[in-house]
C-alpha cells in the first residue's frame, strides 16, 4: 500500500471522525438544523478530491467531479428511504437505504457517465424532487436541542465510528479510475454515521429531522463545491483552487442556512 493513499487514509480517518462529532454534537446543543446543515457541508469529498488531485493531477481530480452532481442527488434517495423506513428500526431503515444506494451506484458504474452538465441536469431534478417529496409530502418537523451527557467514551466512540465508516468509503475508492472516485467520493458514509448517532442518541424522530436538514445541505453545498473544483483546481492549481472552493462553500453554507431557517418547517 502507498504512503500517499496511507496518508489519505489517515488524513479522512481523522477529517471525518471530527466533523461528524462536530456536527452531532451541534444537532444535540443547537437542533437538528444547525446539525444537519454542518453534516451536509463537504468534508470527506473535500479530502478525496485534493487527494485524487495530489496522487494523480488536478486534471484526474476535475474528472473524477463529472459524476458527483449525479452521484449526490442519487445520494437524496438514500435519505428519502431513510425518512420513510427509520420509524421501523434503525437496521430496517439503513438496510433499505443501502439497498437502494447500492442498486444506483451499480447503474452509475454501469452507464460509465462521461457528461458533467447531463449529470449537474439529473442533479437538479432530483434534488427538486427531493425537496418536494420531504418538505410537501412528508411531516418532519425541526427538532429542538436534546440533553445528552458527554464522556470521554461517549465522544471518542463516535469519532472511531464515524473514521471507520469514512476509511471504508476511502478504501472503496481505491478501486480505481475517475468513476469509482467520483461515486465514493459521494459514498453516504458522513449521512451513515450522523444518522446512526442521532437515532441512538435521541430516536427516530431526532434522527429523522437531522436526515431532513442534511439532505437539503449535501445536496446544495457539497455539489456546489464539486463544480467549484472542477474549474479551480484547473485554473489555479490544488492549493490555491482548494482554499478557494472551501471559502465558496461557506458562503453557500450560509445561504443555504438562511432557506433552510425561513424556507423549511
Amino acid at each position: 500500500m502507498d504512503s500517499g493513499f496511507v496518508t489519505k487514509l489517515l488524513l479522512s480517518f481523522a477529517v471525518g471522525s471530527i466533523w461528524i462529532t462536530l456536527g452531532t454534537i451541534a444537532a444535540e446543543r443547537f437542533g437538528s438544523k444547525i446539525g444537519g446543515l454542518i453534516g451536509g457541508l463537504p468534508s470527506t469529498v473535500a479530502v478525496a478530491l485534493l487527494f485524487i488531485g495530489l496522487t494523480q493531477s488536478p486534471t484526474a481530480a476535475a474528472q473524477s467531479t463529472t459524476v458527483i452532481p449525479l452521484a449526490q442527488g442519487l445520494n437524496g434517495i438514500f435519505i428519502v428511504v431513510y425518512l420513510l423506513t427509520a420509524h421501523r428500526g434503525l437496521i430496517t431503515g439503513l438496510a433499505c437505504s443501502f439497498l437502494a444506494w447500492a442498486c444506483i451506484a451499480a447503474s452509475l458504474i454501469a452507464i460509465n457517465l462521461q457528461s458533467f452538465w447531463l449529470s449537474v441536469v439529473c442533479w437538479v431534478a432530483l434534488a427538486l424532487a427531493a425537496y418536494h417529496i420531504v418538505e410537501k409530502q412528508m411531516t418532519i418537523k425541526a427538532h429542538a436541542k436534546v440533553q445528552v451527557h458527554y464522556t470521554p467514551w461517549r465522544i471518542a466512540g463516535r469519532a472511531l465510528f464515524s473514521g471507520a465508516v469514512i476509511s471504508f468509503a476511502v478504501v472503496m475508492g481505491k478501486l480505481g479510475g475517475p468513476v469509482y472516485g467520483g461515486v465514493f467520493a459521494s459514498f453516504p458514509a458522513v449521512f451513515t454515521s450522523t444518522l446512526t448517532i442521532s437515532y441512538l442518541t435521541a430516536g427516530a424522530e431526532f434522527s429523522r429531522a437531522v436526515a431532513k436538514s442534511m439532505l437539503l445541505s449535501a445536496l446544495i453545498n457539497v455539489v456546489l463545491y464539486a463544480i467549484a473544483v472542477r474549474y479551480l483546481y484547473l485554473w489555479l492549481g490544488l492549493a490555491w483552487g482548494t482554499a478557494l472552493a472551501l471559502l465558496f462553500s461557506a458562503g453557500t453554507g450560509y445561504l443555504t442556512y438562511l432557506f433552510m431557517r425561513s424556507k423549511t418547517t
